[in-house]
């Protein structure tokens, strides 16, 4: 991770499966992780660089209104994806 803002006092069992319609925390490091692991599931190829580049999109461009884990999963996949496939 390389935001240092995160809380990570929550435990760590609550987040796996798929994200759902729970309230999404973005100081929450078990959340973000969790769902960054989540994104890694709809590309090819994943390293350290596209997990870092998922959180830096939930850091700076996540937009607010999104609240729940599965509106921030479905943005984050649309927009990691389009900006990772123009890249190719």
């Amino acid at each position: 991770m390389i935001l240092n803002h995160y809380d990570w006092n929550n435990p760590s069992a609550l987040y796996e499966g798929t994200p759902t319609r729970r309230s999404f925390n973005r100081g929450n490091g078990f959340q973000v992780l969790f769902l960054i692991n989540c994104c890694s599931a709809f590309l090819e190829t994943f390293s350290v660089k596209e997990g870092q580049n998922i959180e830096t999109l939930i850091g700076g461009r996540l937009p607010e209104e999104l609240k729940s884990e599965v509106s921030a999963f479905h943005w984050l996949r649309s927009t990691f994806s389009n900006e990772w496939t123009s890249k190719v």
